[in-house]
C-alpha cells in the first residue's frame, strides 16, 4: 500500500458548496466507454495488470476454511503458470491484489498465506457490513477483532442514513473512529452509492471519507440494487483528484460490485488512466472488488496465448 491518508479538518463550508453537474458527468463517462481499448499483447499486459489490482472476494453465507483456502491459493497463482511462461510473466511474481473475506474468516486467510510464504494482504469487510446497521460500539469492535486476527486491509460501511440526511459532523466523526480502530491497517470506505440518491451526494460523502482518513473509497458492497457505475466513478475519482490537489495526499478508488468481464477491466483501467493518471495505475491506489472477473480475464488470456477460446478447450480448475 502507499502512506497513508492522515486525513484532515472537516471542512463544512468546502462540503455545502459541493455541485455536481449530471450532464456532464454522464457525457465524460460514455466519452471514457467508446474508447478504443488496446489489442493483442497490449491486452494482454492490461489484463495482467488489471489482474495484479483485485481484491479477490468470497463474502458468502456458505464460506467456509476450505473455501478461503482455496481462494488463497487462486490469489497467489491467479494465472495458470503454462500460460504467464508463454508470455514470459512466469517469474514476475503476477498475484491478485488481496484477498477479502468476513473478519470471521481472516484467520483462515492468514494461516493459508502464511503457510504459503505468501505476504498477500488480507483484506476484510466490517463494521457492520453490507447495511451498516449496527451500533457503533459493535461496529468499531469488528475492526478490531479483524486487525487482532491479521487482516492489514479493512473495507468499511458508511452509515448512510447520516450521508443522506446531510449530517457530515457525525459521519465524519464515525470514520474518525473506525479509523483509529483500524490501526496500521489501510482502510477502504465504502458509499454504497447505490444508496446516496444524487451525484451530489455521493460527491460529498467521498471528501467526507477522505477528510477522516480513509485510504481508498470503494464504490459499492456489492450487495445493492446499483453497485459501481462509470457516472459515479467519475464522480468519485474526480473527488480524490481534488482531495489530492488541496492536501498533497494520494487516495486509492475501487470499483465493487458486478465487474464480470475481462473488457470491463480494461474500460476502468483506462478510466482512472484518464482522470487520475498513470500513477494510481497500481494496486496501491487501484483494487477491483470481484469474485467472478478473474475467471473471464485467465480465458481471454487462455485465448492470447492459444488462439483457442476456453469454452472448447476447458482451463482446469485451480
Amino acid at each position: 500500500m502507499s502512506a497513508r491518508n492522515p486525513g484532515t479538518k472537516l471542512d463544512l463550508e468546502r462540503i455545502s458548496k459541493v455541485r455536481v453537474n449530471t450532464q456532464a458527468v454522464l457525457k465524460r463517462a460514455q466519452q471514457i466507454q467508446s474508447m478504443k481499448t488496446p489489442k493483442k499483447q497490449w491486452q494482454a499486459a492490461w489484463l495482467l495488470k488489471a489482474v495484479t489490482c483485485i481484491d479477490l472476494t468470497t463474502l458468502a453465507g456458505d464460506d467456509t476454511p476450505s473455501n478461503v483456502h482455496r481462494l488463497c491459493l487462486k490469489a497467489i497463482q491467479p494465472v495458470r503458470y503454462d500460460l504467464l511462461k508463454s508470455m514470459d510473466m512466469h517469474d514476475k511474481g503476477v498475484t491478485t491484489g488481496a484477498v477479502c473475506v468476513y473478519p470471521s474468516r481472516v484467520a483462515d486467510a492468514v494461516k493459508t498465506l502464511k503457510a504459503a510464504n505468501s505476504s498477500l494482504p488480507v483484506a476484510s469487510v466490517a463494521t457492520g457490513f453490507p447495511a451498516g446497521q449496527t451500533p457503533l460500539e459493535t461496529r468499531l469492535q469488528e475492526v478490531r477483532m479483524a486487525v487482532d486476527d491479521g487482516a492489514t486491509e479493512i473495507d468499511i460501511v458508511i452509515n448512510r442514513m447520516l450521508a443522506i440526511t446531510g449530517q457530515w459532523e457525525a459521519m465524519y466523526d464515525e470514520i474518525c473512529q473506525f479509523r483509529e480502530a483500524c490501526g496500521d491497517a489501510h482502510m477502504k470506505t465504502i458509499l454504497a452509492i447505490g444508496e446516496l440518491g444524487t451525484f451530489t451526494n455521493v460527491y460529498k460523502a467521498s471528501l467526507v471519507s477522505m477528510m477522516a482518513g480513509s485510504d481508498f473509497i470503494k464504490t459499492s458492497t456489492g450487495k445493492e440494487a446499483v453497485n459501481a457505475t462509470y457516472p459515479v466513478a467519475i464522480v468519485m475519482v474526480r473527488a480524490i483528484r481534488d482531495y489530492f490537489l488541496s492536501t498533497g495526499h494520494k487516495v486509492g478508488f475501487k470499483p465493487a460490485g458486478g465487474i464480470r468481464t475481462a473488457k470491463e477491466s480494461l474500460v476502468w483501467l483506462t478510466l482512472i488512466k484518464e482522470e487520475l493518471g498513470n500513477d494510481w495505475l497500481c494496486p496501491h491506489l487501484f483494487r477491483l472488488g470481484a469474485s467472478s472477473l478473474l475467471a473471464d480475464i485467465e480465458r481471454q488470456i487462455y485465448h492470447h496465448v492459444t488462439g483457442q477460446y476456453a469454452a472448447y478447450h476447458e482451463l482446469p480448475m485451480a
